[in-house]
């Protein structure tokens, strides 16, 4: 197990996986934030560190449920014609699922952010909440909504690293925790940040397309799709790898300048 955390690719996926997650749950924060904030001054700390901490054990509960899923490699279904031969499984479906959410689900997120941020954050203010506890439950619910993309993300960043699924399961685990405790510790401080670099959100979800994209392909890759004769091959991690540092490389470029002028 060690052997494997402490191979280039399972730090790599262990950091890129660990930015996604914070970038991702910017606006998790933001709408826990709106909850908390209903309640007395003396609660609020207490509301969103019980909701973070909640948030945390709920999504490694659903990794371990979607980690299930993707072990179910084995053929139940198959479909050979002339053109198109594929093998359908349980982990061919949560994968290909999976990457066309991420696709429209980050798409969708980009055109709101674009064309009218504040409208989700409006809604959930609208909501009342009347005690600790009923800000809690709507915090636990709004994780929930947040948590889908999240472990999709998780589950495209390190399939297929290694051939047992657990070493797979515990990488993400532990990305998951790290991001919970950082976003507890500088939930503050990180938000401030995006809020006065929104590109740094919008490249987030647009890495979300790469990954969804990726799914689908490794998806068709897995159940061993071969189209008008042609196999589907993976797309190899390191693309992806390189394609996030160059757009990070990129914007921290852009950061520098715009801060120097």
């Amino acid at each position: 197990m060690l052997d494997f955390l402490l191979t280039s690719d399972a730090i790599m996926a262990l950091l890129t996986l660990t930015f996604l997650e914070i970038i991702l749950g910017i606006d998790n924060i933001v709408f826990i934030s709106i909850a908390a904030n209903k309640l007395p001054e003396h609660q609020r700390s207490k509301a969103t560190n019980i909701g973070l901490v909640l948030a945390m054990i709920q999504r490694i509960i659903l990794l371990f449920f979607v980690s299930f899923l993707v072990g179910l490699s084995k053929p139940f279904f198959t479909i050979d014609t002339d053109w198109i031969s594929i093998g359908v499984s349980w982990q061919a479906i949560i994968l290909f699922a999976g990457g066309l959410f991420l696709i429209y689900k980050s798409t969708s997120e980009i055109r709101e952010k674009v064309e009218n941020p504040s409208h989700d954050e409006d809604v959930e203010k609208s909501k009342p909440i009347k005690s600790l506890s009923n800000a809690i439950v709507q915090i636990v619910i709004i994780d929930f909504i947040f948590s889908i993309d999240s472990i999709l993300t998780a589950v495209g960043m390190t399939n297929g690293l290694h051939a047992n699924h657990n070493y797979t399961l515990v990488l993400m685990i532990i990305a998951v925790m790290i991001s919970i405790g950082i976003m507890i510790g500088f939930a503050n401080p990180i938000r401030k940040f995006i809020n006065a670099h929104p590109s740094v959100q919008i490249l987030g979800l647009a890495f979300l397309i790469l990954i969804g994209f990726m799914l689908i392909t490794e998806a068709a890759h897995l159940s061993h799709t071969k189209l008008f004769g042609k196999t589907v091959g993976a797309i190899p991690k390191g693309y992806l790898y390189f394609a996030i540092a160059f757009s990070l490389f990129v914007e921290f470029i852009n950061f520098k300048t715009t801060k120097k002028k």
